[in-house]
């Protein structure tokens, strides 16, 4: 090999994008993944915006007309509702403000009660 073309290697090994602090490579192509489910999942064809609604028995009706409607779930109404929910919580992770997590708690008390289930 010539002295350039070592040069040009060592220079490919140096130039790879770092992750920001706090950030790994791996957590990137996660977040990717998770927003894609939210957005193109088999279980739910969802309202735009559901979760951010301030009341719980909003975010609850929506999901339940969602899980209803839908003709590409797999599991039960309720379990599907439940289960888009649950993970959209568990996605939003440490991000997810206080008054938003409780919100979004209640929310699954009300799809219980939407679905006779409490």
């Amino acid at each position: 090999m010539k002295k350039h073309q070592h040069a040009r290697a060592a220079m490919r090994l140096t130039t790879r994008r770092r992750p920001k602090p706090g950030q790994s490579a791996a957590r990137k192509s996660s977040s990717r993944w998770s927003a894609r489910v939210t957005r193109e999942s088999d279980a739910l064809d969802l309202k735009k915006g559901v979760f951010t609604s301030r009341s719980p028995k909003t975010i609850a009706r929506s999901l339940k007309r969602s899980a209803e409607h839908s003709k590409r779930r797999k599991a039960d109404p309720y379990r599907s509702a439940l289960s888009m929910l649950t993970f959209y919580i568990n996605r939003a992770g440490k991000n997810l403000p206080a008054g938003r997590k409780k919100i979004l708690q209640q929310a699954k008390g009300e799809l219980r009660v939407a679905f006779g289930r409490a």
